[in-house]
């Protein structure tokens, strides 16, 4: 089995937190910066994967308005909307 690519650079990140919806702003760049660095490898790839949704399934899923399908995405999104 190949090896997975390497991760992106907190810079490149931090760029993808930039979103078109201020809220998504906050919360992702907010994320990135307090808790992203202390994941484990499986879960910083699981919130580059968050990162490819569009703006408008990730604000529902952090306002509550859906649930995200996928267990790792549904706790990874619980996460970022404790703050912890």
């Amino acid at each position: 089995m190949a090896n997975p690519p390497p991760l992106p650079s907190m810079g490149k990140l931090r760029w993808q937190c930039r979103r078109g919806m201020l809220e998504l702003d906050y919360a992702l760049s907010e994320f990135l910066e307090a808790r992203y660095p202390a994941l484990d490898e499986e879960e910083q790839r699981g919130f580059v994967r968050l990162l490819d949704y569009e703006d408008q399934l990730l604000l529902d899923w952090l306002m509550g308005n859906a649930v995200p399908s996928d267990p790792a995405t549904r706790l990874l999104i619980e996460r970022i909307c404790r703050r912890a």
